[in-house]
């Protein structure tokens, strides 16, 4: 009897060790769950705080606009082509498109000015900068788009207007001008463009380009015939993004370009955006309630609307013509 128990004595002992892993292992799984549920309704909460901030938004701009539109018929303000809501009762008139107009045009100079640099950039960061180049100029570059764009303002306030438009290209430009502005709002949304469309780039396969080069093509046609439309979804999203930079930009319109909306195709003329009124407009000089209050919330609205619509543009493009890579 002894002997017998003896021999069972380590089989007992192997036994409760394996029952003693088991019940570590399904203990383990039940702490590692919670601690991802407890992640998951952080993540929850983060983006459900972001929806809420929306509709906030929303909810507030809806509210000072609606009561707007009482005083003002929704079709004087969307087809009227003059906007002088500051001025006495009986000279006011409020027709946002000349704001729609400038803000546009404005962005539109800019981008012509940031597209093409942007995506050049991007091209030799891809595909013709050395690793240790690459380091160091897109940091840089990406430095740009962290400085203050009070700085931008009066650097084309101070110094674009008058040494290089004026003394320099010997263009005859009022102080405050779209055309200095647009340039350097393009300036301010290069990086955007430049960085966002690079990583689109760098993260095409390389067994595409290697494909492309061992069939015989040089590397500027593997670059934009193979490279660019494989990231073309990418590159699009940082075209609307660099957009949507430049359509809500407020200080370097309000510093450069003036406060005069107008419906000119003139950049040497002053012009102003709608957020460039905005911000010129919320200084607290108009009381509280009235209908120079609510152009504030109006113009507000109209932008947010109009960025909206950008975006969704922008997310249908790039679901459209998204290429994944395995």
């Amino acid at each position: 009897m002894a002997s017998t128990t003896s021999k069972q004595g380590p089989a007992a002992a192997v036994a409760d060790n394996a029952t003693g892993a088991r019940t570590s292992l399904v203990r383990a799984p039940s702490v590692r769950s919670r601690g991802e549920a407890l992640i998951k309704g952080l993540l929850f909460c983060a983006a459900a705080l972001s929806v809420l901030t929306t509709l906030g938004i929303v909810f507030s701009l809806s509210k000072e606009t609606l009561a707007f539109f009482r005083a003002v018929p929704v079709a004087d303000f969307l087809t009227g082509t003059k906007w002088t809501p500051l001025l006495q009762a009986d000279q006011q008139s409020f027709g946002v498109l000349p704001l729609i107009w400038n803000t546009l045009y404005l962005s539109f100079i800019g981008l012509l000015v940031a597209v093409p640099l942007g995506l050049l950039s991007a091209v030799y960061l891809a595909e013709y900068a050395p690793d240790r180049v690459r380091r160091t100029i897109k940091p840089v570059l990406e430095t740009l788009a962290g400085v203050p764009t009070i700085v931008f303002g009066f650097f084309a306030l101070t110094f674009f207007t008058p040494e290089v438009l004026r003394a320099v290209l010997h263009v005859e430009v009022n102080t405050f001008n779209a055309l200095s502005a647009g340039i350097v709002l393009g300036l301010l949304v290069l990086p955007t463009i430049a960085s966002v469309a690079e990583d689109a780039m760098a993260a095409v396969p390389r067994s595409l380009r290697e494909g492309a080069l061992g069939l015989g093509a040089t590397k500027l046609q593997t670059a934009l015939r193979v490279v660019f439309p494989a990231a073309l979804s990418g590159i699009v999203a940082a075209l609307i993004l660099g957009a949507s930079r430049a359509i809500g930009e407020t200080v370097i319109i309000l510093v450069a370009s003036g406060q005069r909306a107008n419906l000119s195709l003139d950049p040497r003329e002053s012009m102003q955006s709608m957020a460039a009124f905005i911000a010129a407009t919320a200084r607290g000089d108009i009381p509280v309630g009235s209908i120079e209050y609510k152009t504030i919330f109006v113009v507000g609205f109209t932008l947010f609307v109009l960025t909206l619509a950008l975006n969704a543009v922008s997310i249908g493009f790039v679901r459209r013509y998204r290429q994944v890579y395995e």
